[in-house]
């Protein structure tokens, strides 16, 4: 078995915006005569899908609605998190993601994206940090109907990178995702592919518990010592493993 592809979630891993979306989240709750979010509500929205924090957040407050209906606060929100970006210079992308990519792409191995947040979010991210010629492959909260921690999003992105690289023959033991919330990783291992956890949103202690690998930064992060592993050669140290 060898490592082919590498995963990456994206609010949390790619970009440092977890604190603009809860703020839009609480905004539109207010708008619509309703509480904001309380702290155990922001915990169990991190990894998931505004769809499916939306649904959750409206049926704890006793507001029954259509799917049109959260669809549309959806736009409401995607506008909002444009025009917050928009007042930024510069976009809080993480340190090490840049050169991670660049370790991906320099072993031959194909970059992926599977994440909660709306496809018009992900890529106005992307145009903006010069990284959307990296991801072909992506998959956007509104290209499935569940939200991490079920498999789907991963289970997905395979099957798109087997439909863009025939010849790959992708399973998911060949895929490495990184995520930095426990929803993002149970979806991963859910799917049977290893994960690298990163503390930016939870402390190491936590994500090493339940990931193959867990680092600080991403910039720790030495993929050949990953790939090793993988192809089953023990001769080389890997990473903090569960």
């Amino acid at each position: 078995m060898s490592l082919k592809a590498v995963l990456f979630d994206f609010n949390g891993v790619i970009i440092n915006d977890e604190r603009i979306h809860l703020q839009l989240i609480d905004e539109i709750l207010v708008q619509e005569n309703l509480q904001p979010q309380k702290v155990q509500e922001r915990q169990a929205s991190l990894g998931r899908s505004d769809r499916a924090c939306f649904q959750e957040l409206l049926a704890n407050r006793g507001r029954v609605v259509s799917e049109d209906y959260v669809t549309g606060l959806l736009n409401r929100k995607a506008q909002a998190y444009a025009l917050e970006l928009e007042k930024l210079d510069k976009l809080t992308i993480y340190p090490g993601v840049e050169d991670l990519i660049y370790q991906v792409r320099s072993r031959n191995l194909k970059l992926g994206i599977v994440s909660g947040a709306l496809r018009t979010e992900i890529d106005l991210v992307l145009n903006r940090a010069n990284l959307a010629e990296y991801f072909k492959i992506i998959v956007a909260g509104d290209d499935i109907t569940t939200s991490k921690p079920h498999p789907d999003g991963y289970l997905l992105a395979i099957e798109r990178l087997n439909q863009e690289y025939p010849e790959l023959n992708l399973q998911p033991q060949e895929c490495l995702a990184i995520e930095d919330t426990p929803a993002g990783i149970g979806a991963a291992k859910r799917a049977q592919i290893q994960v690298l956890g990163v503390a930016n949103t939870y402390p190491f202690h936590m994500l090493q518990r339940c990931c193959n690998w867990t680092v600080d930064y991403l910039s720790e992060l030495e993929l050949e010592r990953v790939q090793a592993v993988f192809s089953g050669n023990k001769s080389q140290p890997s990473l903090t493993e569960c």
